[in-house]
């Protein structure tokens, strides 16, 4: 089968652009007035209706979360993780700091109360953590990529603990998630929201229009505690985990 048309592209592409400029008034106008619990929704609604949009259907699997305080790590693969994650559960993110300046997906997510890393300055990590436990502390749900960028959804990078930490310094739980984006034609993997190497945004955001039957798995796993191990021991283990969520082939709704 083929994905859709390019008039059908363009026109995902028309909605998707309609639904982030709503997206962006839901923030400026109403996020200031209304209760921590209907900011969630409203980001979980928005989330689910632009996977819509964007002919990405979302398959959850596991027990998820209902309430912090606890810290997420997954896999990271496309510029959708953020989107398909906060679809299945609204997180609060820890992300690379050239997010930010994204063209209108960067205010979203700013809106949506990311904490930023500078990664090329080794102290940040440190700031950030510190962050991070407050937010803890406070019940949040936080979620970080440990592999520091995007891996092509076959092979899993090393996973790096340093923002583990913040779990360790508060005694939090950490719910390891896995990620995966299936061909919902063929049951195999997808490349098409692939954002690794030489990738584009645009590229990237053009191929998932164009393919039309991407699958996202989302894989939540079960919440564990440091139990005495440091964050370089934890983060491996953890890394095992996400590793055996992983889907092989799609799944079936």
């Amino acid at each position: 089968m083929r994905g859709p048309s390019i008039p059908g592209a363009l026109w995902r592409a028309l909605r998707a652009v309609g639904h982030v400029i709503r997206g962006l008034w839901i923030i400026w106008r109403q996020f200031d007035h209304i209760t921590a619990q209907a900011r969630v929704e409203h980001v979980r609604r928005w989330s689910q209706q632009m996977l819509a949009i964007l002919g990405v259907q979302l398959v959850v699997k596991g027990n998820v979360p209902a309430k912090g305080p606890c810290l997420v790590v997954s896999n990271h693969i496309s510029w959708l993780d953020i989107l398909v994650l906060n679809a299945a559960q609204p997180l609060r993110f820890v992300s690379k700091a050239d997010v930010r300046h994204w063209p209108v997906l960067g205010a979203l997510v700013t809106g949506a109360g990311t904490l930023y890393i500078e990664r090329e300055r080794r102290r940040d990590a440190m700031r950030v953590v510190h962050h991070m436990a407050e937010g803890l502390k406070n019940g949040d749900l936080i979620a970080v990529f440990p592999e520091g960028t995007t891996g092509d959804g076959r092979e899993l990078l090393p996973f790096h603990g340093n923002l583990i930490q913040a779990a360790i310094a508060v005694h939090a739980p950490i719910l390891p998630v896995s990620l995966s984006f299936m061909d919902g034609r063929t049951g195999g993997h997808s490349d098409a929201p692939a954002y690794v190497g030489d990738d584009h945004l645009v590229g990237s955001v053009w191929r998932t229009l164009r393919d039309g039957a991407v699958q996202a798995v989302v894989h939540f796993g079960t919440a564990e505690y440091a139990d005495g191990r440091d964050r370089r021991v934890w983060a491996h283990d953890l890394r095992e985990v996400v590793a055996s969520l992983r889907e092989p082939r799609a799944a079936k709704s």
